[in-house]
């Protein structure tokens, strides 16, 4: 759905267009090669520049330190992950490091026994992470490594606000259905999604219930799964209503969300759409999908506030990116996520912009966008940040939520729909 973090890149044609018995055998069986060294396979996310490039720098440096490994990287368009992975973890040769979003996502990954217990082999190092480390525990139980949090929020073009005469960036909806309203009076198209790829459009649905419910009502209901509190039917008419509004790009129901320049990232990144509600990686995908330097272009602000919502105007929906280890070569792999959660690397991330909260405080002293920094600020000032409703919740639930507000996009379904999607999905 993740990095929704560097979440969503463009696939490499070659990688995307490979079987998942293709893959499992780029994954190899775990054992060393005939000159004696460790060969590890590495699936990652990141399938276009900047940070295709700095996965496979980290990786040359590593393997020039440590002669007796080897890794053999494979990027994967995020999307895949959601079928490549449960297949791979029910092989008998599943990748030796893979990429991870955490929460429920990973608690159902775990079920299947392939992934490692790596609490002893992190623990001198996991609490420098901080609290972001905890969305990749089980039970207690460390199996993956963050590299980045991230918040949802709306990317915006400063130059199509001043265009429409909207001098403010909205704080409640009723500016943010204003600033809709001027932008279609001057013929721009006011904010982009990716209905193709369904995540984004649970986006919406999560966040007007972050506004909508209060955090104990929130997080028991995603704990248990049961959304039947009046607060989530709120929420989903929230949706309708906004959706009636018209506030997204023709055929919207058919735009991907981040692959090439007539995604939903792509129309805002070359002027097409004013506004997309995303992760704090748009910017460094939108930069990828224009030849134009959108640094001075580009503005952020929080989900407006919901008048007569319980949640707290300050909380946020989010969560985070990060990898996990496979069973077979579990020591190996946990020492190269120390490496990769070393300051140097997570400088990398943040002078890149491909990461605005990095996990290591101290690298947030690279943040020299004021507008990334303000997502940096707003993420630090939070009531609390609420992990996507589809990684927070067992996977198979997560994707019925998500198939339940894309159908509300498509006109389909009433307010209960997704919480009723949900209960059948348990």
């Amino acid at each position: 759905m993740n990095t929704r973090s560097i979440r969503k890149y463009v696939a490499v044609g070659a990688v995307a267009a490979m079987s998942i018995g293709a893959l499992a055998a780029c994954a190899g069986d775990g054992s060393g090669s005939a000159d004696g060294k460790t060969t590890l396979t590495f699936w990652h996310n990141g399938t276009a520049d900047p940070i295709l490039s700095i996965w496979q720098d980290a990786v040359d440096e590593y393997e020039k330190a440590n002669p007796d490994i080897t890794i053999d990287v494979v990027p994967i368009q995020n999307e895949d992950f959601a079928t490549k992975i449960p297949l791979a973890l029910s092989s008998d040769s599943p990748p030796d490091i893979y990429f991870n979003q955490g929460g429920g996502l990973l608690a159902t990954q775990v079920q299947s026994g392939q992934v490692a217990d790596i609490t002893e082999l992190t623990s001198d190092w996991i609490g420098d992470l901080g609290a972001a480390a905890g969305n990749w525990s089980v039970d207690g139980v460390q199996y993956g490594v963050p590299y980045a949090s991230q918040v949802v929020g709306f990317w915006y073009r400063t130059d199509l606000f001043a265009q429409a005469g909207i001098t403010a960036t909205p704080t409640t909806l009723d500016e943010l259905n204003d600033a809709v309203d001027k932008l279609k009076t001057a013929g721009i198209a006011p904010i982009a999604v990716g209905g193709k790829d369904r995540w984004p459009d649970a986006f919406y649905y999560n966040t007007f219930a972050v506004r909508e419910c209060g955090e104990d009502v929130l997080k028991k209901g995603l704990a248990e799964a049961d959304l039947s509190d009046d607060c989530f039917t709120r929420a989903g008419q929230d949706v309708i209503d906004f959706i009636a509004t018209e506030p997204f790009q023709d055929g919207f129901n058919g735009t991907p969300a981040q692959q090439g320049a007539g995604s939903s990232a792509g129309l805002v990144a070359n002027g097409g759409a004013a506004m997309e509600l995303q992760g704090t990686w748009d910017k460094s995908v939108m930069q990828g999908l224009t030849d134009t330097d959108l640094d001075p272009l580009l503005g952020w602000f929080p989900f407006p506030a919901v008048e007569g919502g319980d949640g707290d105007p300050s909380a946020t929906l989010g969560g985070g990116d990060g990898f996990s280890c496979t069973q077979k070569h579990a020591q190996e792999c946990a020492d190269f996520l120390e490496f990769l959660s070393g300051d140097d690397i997570q400088t990398q991330l943040v002078e890149s912009e491909v990461v605005a909260i990095p996990v290591k405080e101290a690298a947030s002293a690279a943040i020299s966008d004021s507008v990334i920094k303000s997502v940096y600020d707003f993420n630090s000032d939070a009531a609390y940040v609420q992990t996507y409703f589809d990684i927070a919740l067992p996977t198979g639930v997560g994707s019925a939520l998500n198939d339940a507000v894309a159908n509300l996009f498509s006109g389909q379904g009433t307010a209960e729909s997704v919480a009723e999607a949900v209960a059948a999905a348990k």
